[in-house]
């Protein structure tokens, strides 16, 4: 009998020695950051807690998201693969529209044993998105993007903009509020102070179960707007010493279509609804967005720092990634959004133990820099390699685990990012970008449309650093090279539409995501004054993108009144 025990117990010990030796994950998603960050040189960020994280790991200098908005975004890094190859590019259409089957990053974790947990904004919810329960061991923990601590910062009316969009409220009368705030409370007021706390509850919890390695995602929402944070934060700043963008206005040269101009800062009160800021309200807004940065920061090292005294740093990889950059004035624009340097460029901080570099084994103070391009489809088969998890499917991304022991290994001649847009004189295009270490090319094309219909924007940046010109027609080698590269990549997919099904012929939230639009119903409920037509006012209630969506009122209008019928709006403008 005891012969026979023996064996099993032994197989059981193993069994829990291979889970502890399990490595475990924290992933930290922050909503909205660009390297704003002392670690990334810049000299006015207070940025001491990332800056000590990337102190202990390799911080990569040049890591780019796969699409400057928020959903795409996460898309890339939790399934990794990029829009043009999900043909999703907005904000309300969830991933598994798509790829019903995807295997998501911590999906995968999960079903290699591990316990994963995600706090705060990971993937995107909201604008008819919602959460994926199947990556997930436990409830998702959510946290707002939007609070306030004063009463005078929110709208007047006392709804959520998400409320008032439901209520049917015109556009001019869409709740506004403020897009600053500096209120003298404690750091868990706002919702990542909270959301902190909660990390910090799991993390003790997690130390409590040696026997099962974890994956956490925390995902902080600061700097997102509005730019709120405590005054202590903002003290930490001049507002007098915020430089303002040296470049203003477009690049020279580029499509028209090309930019924008902060549509999503214009949603809040005390911004002018077109036209440029005036210096005071610029200074202000950065002034905003550093504190906004350097409250987040706080958490970031509250939540580290407890990993640490808890003891589970030594088998712990932590990656601090941000979901695309943003534009602070430069070229005129607001925001994030576009195909430009400062919308694309992302932080992205690794730190493996398992992978210790030279220099951070002895004790380097600043961290070790790579110039090794990634990007953020690249951090799922990254994840994988370093726990020993074999890839579930193709995925878009590749691992640079060899440049986290060698910085200096290269990862990859060229990443891959895209945006849309939809001009009112040319319909919905895609803007493909290549990205090498010198250039970055953007064509902007139709879907499937021949490559001599596209437009292109070339930047060349050892002599351009800040996209002054468009020069993709002083330098047609160099197109003719990265258009090459295009070329050899698969085309972008279309904006897909309509519903999965399950095996009962319904559309669900696990099976697919929301239902095919009823734009009979849509236009019901912005016909207020029901005369069966729809005035461009009416028309822009509840648009989740502002920018273009003027653009798409003017297509739709086929015979060019100012007005859409019925059947022009349900037709989408194709009505002869």
């Amino acid at each position: 009998m005891m012969n026979r025990i023996i064996p099993v117990l032994l197989a059981c010990l193993g069994g829990v020695a291979q889970a502890a030796d399990k490595p475990n994950v924290l992933m930290i998603c922050v909503d909205d950051l660009k390297p704003a960050l002392g670690c990334y040189g810049d000299k006015l960020a207070k940025s001491p807690s990332i800056d000590r994280l990337a102190a202990r790991g390799v911080v990569f200098d040049r890591a780019y998201c796969n699409q400057a908005v928020c959903s795409p975004s996460r898309n890339a890094l939790l399934t990794g693969l990029r829009s043009q190859t999900l043909g999703i590019y907005d904000l309300g259409t969830n991933f598994r529209m798509a790829k019903p089957d995807a295997i998501t990053l911590p999906q995968h974790f999960k079903q290699n044993g591990y316990r994963t947990e995600a706090m705060g904004k990971i993937f995107h919810v909201g604008h008819g998105n919602h959460e994926d329960e199947a990556s997930w061991s436990v409830p998702h923990w959510k946290a707002n993007v939007v609070a306030y601590a004063l009463p005078e910062s929110k709208a007047p009316t006392g709804l959520t903009r998400e409320e008032a969009l439901f209520a049917n409220k015109s556009a001019k009368d869409l709740p506004k509020g403020a897009p600053l705030e500096a209120a003298d409370v404690p750091d868990n007021t706002y919702p990542d102070g909270a959301l902190a706390d909660e990390a910090i509850v799991r993390l003790q919890a997690a130390a409590k179960r040696p026997d099962q390695p974890f994956f956490m995602a925390v995902g902080f929402v600061k700097p997102h707007l509005p730019f709120v944070a405590p005054k202590k934060y903002w003290d930490m700043y001049d507002r007098k010493l915020m430089p303002l963008a040296e470049v203003r206005q477009p690049p020279v040269g580029a499509p028209s279509y090309a930019p924008q101009f902060g549509g999503e800062l214009r949603q809040y009160r005390d911004i002018p609804d077109k036209g440029e800021l005036n210096d005071d309200l610029q200074r202000h807004l950065i002034h905003g967005y550093y504190a906004a940065m350097s409250y987040m920061d706080a958490q970031v090292g509250r939540v580290v720092g407890e990993l640490d005294r808890l003891g589970l740093d030594k088998n712990t990889i932590i990656v601090l990634w941000g979901d695309h950059g943003w534009h602070l004035g430069d070229h005129g624009m607001w925001c994030k959004h576009t195909n430009y340097e400062q919308a694309t460029r992302i932080p992205v901080i690794v730190v493996a133990p398992q992978k210790l570099t030279a220099a951070v084994a002895k004790g380097s103070t600043t961290g070790v820099h790579s110039a090794s391009l990634v990007e953020s489809v690249d951090i799922y088969p990254t994840l994988c390699e370093l726990a020993g998890l074999k890839m579930p499917q193709p995925l878009d991304g590749r691992s640079f685990v060899s440049t986290l022991g060698d910085p200096a290994l290269p990862t990859k001649e060229y990443i891959l990012h895209a945006y849309p847009r939809n001009p009112a004189d040319v319909g919905p295009i895609i803007g493909r970008a290549v990205r090498t270490d010198r250039y970055r090319l953007v064509e902007w094309k139709k879907i499937g449309a021949p490559a001599e219909t596209a437009q292109l924007e070339l930047y060349d940046y050892e002599v351009d650093p800040l996209e002054n010109q468009n020069q993709a027609a002083a330098q047609p080698e160099v197109v003719a090279k990265l258009r090459s590269i295009l070329s050899k990549t698969p085309e972008a997919k279309p904006q897909i539409s309509g519903a999965t099904k399950n095996a009962n012929g319904a559309a669900g939230p696990g099976q697919g995501g929301k239902p095919k639009q009823d734009r009979q119903a849509m236009f019901n409920k912005k016909d207020r004054d029901g005369n069966g037509r729809l005035t461009k006012e009416e028309f822009m209630n509840g648009q989740p993108d502002p920018d273009v969506a003027p653009a798409r009122f003017k297509r739709f209008d086929v015979d060019q009144d100012g007005e859409l019928t019925r059947e022009e709006f349900v037709s989408g403008g194709t009505v002869k």
